[in-house]
């Protein structure tokens, strides 16, 4: 649930198998679940993902304008609160999926270059404490 107490949307195994095509095969990319959706990973940072049926990539600004002038629109999980420095593609990418690969490959390339983000240790459970019987 989001905060505004909507579920997530969940996305079609056509969604998830025309994303999984879409996503360069290199040993650096990993693809994994997020929120019941499906997102690509180069060094710990994402650079597509699904959400719901929609699309989105990581792109600059000036390429993300470009996205949305034809039919794309901000990246927004929750309403009224967009993501930034992604964009959603325009909703016909289902039925052309080679039109958004070269964004795909581009959110990739230019993700690549950041920081890897630090794994994360696994949480460490502290004992408990037995309280004492009286």
């Amino acid at each position: 649930m989001t905060e505004s107490g909507m579920k997530m949307p969940k996305p079609s195994e056509r969604a998830k198998e025309l994303f999984s095509g879409l996503v360069p095969g290199d040993p650096a990319v990993t693809m994994r679940p997020m929120f019941g959706n499906l997102a690509a990973f180069v060094n710990g940072n994402m650079f597509a993902g699904l959400f719901g049926e929609d699309l989105f990539v990581r792109l600059p600004d000036a390429e993300a304008a470009t996205i949305k002038r034809q039919g794309g629109r901000p990246f927004e999980p929750v309403t009224g609160r967009a993501m930034t420095g992604y964009v959603m593609v325009p909703a016909t990418w289902q039925r052309k999926p080679e039109s958004v690969q070269a964004w795909v490959t581009r959110a990739l390339t230019l993700t690549r270059v950041m920081p890897a983000k630090a794994k994360k240790k696994p949480a460490t459970k502290k004992p408990t404490r037995a309280k004492a019987k009286p």
